[in-house]
Formats: structure tokens, sequence, C-alpha cells
């Protein structure tokens, strides 16, 4: 019997090899186990933090620009990149976004892929000020949340941001982020357009050694890094 990895749950973790080794099974562990824990980071993740997953995607610009001055951001990729991201909602639990981007587009947070339309994740609304849920998302059993100190109460593994810059700035100011899907577009914005929000950062050193590139790969004409926030 091979096991690419233990379940890390004290209430479970080791018992299945020690029956299967009290019956003369011999077990080998460990084999894939980096596959593993990826395939399963953010049940990981709320094991050891006690929350979800946050995967941060953010498009950009090759200067890092997020949107226009005007607050444009449609479409700053490609339909590859577009896709791809689709997929990513199709593989998380839920979505999450800020008040901003909500009034500015009103998204549907829907996977749009043939056939994975039933894997749409269930939207969530970070805001400190909204009075309550917007019913399209309380439609979908959606979550209005005030704060990042909020997640570790959500019944998700892995939770996905696509909000703007003021949003994904609050979360990387919180130290909130455990994943970047970075879709760099070959264009230039310019003209002082917004990047990311402040996330708190007091000297350029501090920045160093947070961050390590997991994956990087071509989308058509637009370029993917996935980073994993180094702990």
């Amino acid at each position: 019997m091979f096991i690419a990895m233990t379940d890390p749950d004290p209430r479970t973790a080791g018992r299945g090899v020690q029956i299967l080794r009290a019956a003369g099974i011999r077990v080998v562990e460990d084999c894939k186990r980096a596959e593993a824990e990826a395939a399963h980071a953010g049940f990981l993740t709320r094991l050891s933090r006690g929350r979800p997953r946050i995967t941060l995607k953010v498009a950009v610009s090759i200067d890092g620009r997020v949107a226009l001055v005007s607050g444009e951001s449609q479409w700053i990729t490609g339909p590859i990149a577009r896709a791809h991201a689709h997929m990513m909602r199709a593989r998380a639990d839920a979505i999450l976004i800020g008040r901003g981007t909500f009034e500015a587009d009103a998204p549907a947070l829907t996977c749009r892929l043939p056939g994975l339309e039933s894997r749409s994740p269930v939207p969530l609304l970070m805001s400190a000020t909204m009075a309550e849920l917007p019913a399209a998302f309380a439609e979908r059993g959606g979550v209005l949340l005030r704060r990042p100190e909020e997640f570790p109460g959500l019944p998700f593994n892995d939770v996905l941001v696509e909000g703007g810059a003021g949003l994904a700035g609050t979360l990387l100011a919180a130290d909130a982020v455990d994943r970047l899907l970075v879709y760099r577009a070959p264009i230039v914005i310019g003209d002082n357009a917004p990047g990311l929000g402040r996330i708190g950062l007091e000297r350029l050193n501090h920045a160093h050694g947070r961050w390590t590139l997991r994956q990087s790969r071509r989308l058509g004409t637009d370029h993917l890094e996935i980073y994993d926030r180094t702990r």
C-alpha cells in the first residue's frame, strides 16, 4: 500500500496506517508527498492556521497597474488567461470581492466554462460599512464580512479573492494571503493608474523573502506566475 500523505487531522492521523500494518499489509508512506500537499492545500491551511487558504488573483499590466485611472479594468488580460481564471473559480469553494468592485462592476462571480457552471463558488463580500448583503449574493448563500479577522468563521477550505486594489492591499497588510495568482498582460498603462493598495511595509527590505515562486507559464499572450507565502 502506497500513501502519499498521512491525514494530519489529529482525530484520525496515522490510524489507517496502523490498521493496515496490524493486518500485515506493507505500507510505504510519503510517496509524492509534495503533490498531495498541493492538492489538499486548503484543508491543510485550515488545520494549521484555523482558516481557509486565501488566494489573491490579480491581473496587471507590465508596469504593475490593475486598472486605468478611470477605474476601468475589463479586460487587462486576454481570453485564454480569463478562461484559466474561471477554472480557478471552479476549484474554489468561495470567491471574495470588496464593496468597490461590487458597486463598479456588479460581477456575477460565476464559473462560465462550458460544463462547469455548477461549480461556481459561493460569493463573499467584504465591507466595513455595508448594512446587509446584496440580494443576488444572499440567494447563493453568500456571506458579508467586515474584516479579514472573520476568515476563521468561514466554512470553506479555499477562498479566491478577485477584489480591486483596496481589498488586495487590506488582505496583504493583514498577512492574510497564502497564494498569489499574478496574470501579467503585455500592455503598459502608466498615467499614475492604480496598482495594489497600501500594504503597510515600512522598509523595502521587509518585502523580500515573503513570496516563493511555484509556477510560471504562458497563457496565450499573457503570463501567469503563482507564488506561495513563505511562512
